[in-house]
């Protein structure tokens, strides 16, 4: 029997969390966030982490499970989150994912599997040694030479996942965008996959919004803190919300650039976010544009219950 999996998703911003915790409460249900962000303790204000008044009572998973200098790809993104699943269904409880990040919560929801190409250690040596001698621009380069889909997703500094998917590519001859279209379409779970999505200019009016209240509740205090700890290098810093503000606290910007950056880059990733799950994942989705939680999510609950009734 397969297990029961709903996932609600849709761009930053559009009220993921709030239609989460309600159908939590509907249908006996634990959360797993499906944000690859979340996982990082200390970075709360700029993830927009749940708080524990908004969590009812409700039992959050993947949140607050690592430092932010430790390493996390979507392989152990994947791993964490099937996990997870088997224990919030040996608990008669639903798994409610919710998300967040495109490529990774597929990546879970689908199996992808990642261990069927082995790292390879003399081709990563040479390409750590070729971005240490000459920075990660050129490498960057190349992965959109060999791979533009790929280096759309991949910020430049994140010379990780710059160099994994290089790896890829010099060990198989496919990009990763090839390797990956070659994955199972096929999931291990019956899945129900939700999407709240709005009207574009309502929604970067939210986001840029948002952007302002985590001014106000004290963002600027949290980057600087992390940086304090020595972790501006750390791939948990180029998460928007974070490598924005670096220019800021070494002089290079003003406070009002930077802010600016920050919710120009927060439009762009929710764009990316609708172009991911429009094009990648089959879910069913609601307008939410003009409305409240009282208008929109009575009707979504009552479709969620006939929908579960028939799995």
């Amino acid at each position: 029997m397969k297990k029961t999996v709903i996932a609600i998703m849709g761009p930053t911003a559009v009220g993921k969390t709030n239609l989460s915790i309600e159908v939590a409460k509907r249908f006996g249900g634990e959360v797993i966030s499906g944000d690859s962000m979340q996982i990082y303790r200390g970075m709360d204000i700029g993830t927009a982490k749940i708080t524990k008044d908004e969590m009812e009572g409700i039992p959050h998973h993947m949140i607050d499970i690592k430092e932010p200098d430790e390493g996390f790809s979507v392989a152990d993104f994947k791993e964490y989150v099937q996990r997870y699943i088997e224990e919030v269904s040996s608990r008669n409880k639903l798994p409610i994912i919710v998300g967040g990040s495109g490529l990774y919560i597929q990546a879970a929801l689908y199996d992808y599997n990642f261990s069927t190409q082995k790292r390879n250690e003399f081709i990563t040596r040479k390409l750590e040694k070729r971005m240490e001698e000459e920075g990660p621009l050129p490498l960057y380069k190349y992965l959109e030479k060999i791979d533009p889909v790929q280096a759309e997703k991949i910020h430049p500094n994140n010379y990780r996942r710059v160099i994994r998917a290089l790896e890829i590519y010099e060990t198989t001859g496919m990009s990763m965008t090839e390797y990956q279209k070659n994955q199972t379409a096929e999931s291990p779970y019956n899945l129900v996959l939700i999407g709240l999505e709005m009207d574009r200019a309502e929604l970067y009016k939210r986001i840029n919004l948002r952007v302002d209240q985590m001014i106000n509740s004290g963002l600027l205090k949290e980057v600087k803190t992390l940086i304090g700890k020595g972790y501006s290098k750390s791939q948990s810093m180029n998460a928007i919300g974070y490598k924005e503000f670096i220019p800021y606290f070494e002089g290079e910007q003003s406070l009002e650039e930077c802010i600016e950056i920050l919710k120009r880059n927060s439009r762009r990733f929710a764009k990316r976010q609708y172009t991911w799950f429009k094009n990648k994942m089959d879910i069913t989705w609601y307008d939410v544009t003009n409305s409240n939680r009282n208008e929109k999510f009575p009707m979504i609950l009552d479709d969620l219950a006939g929908i579960l009734k028939n799995k």
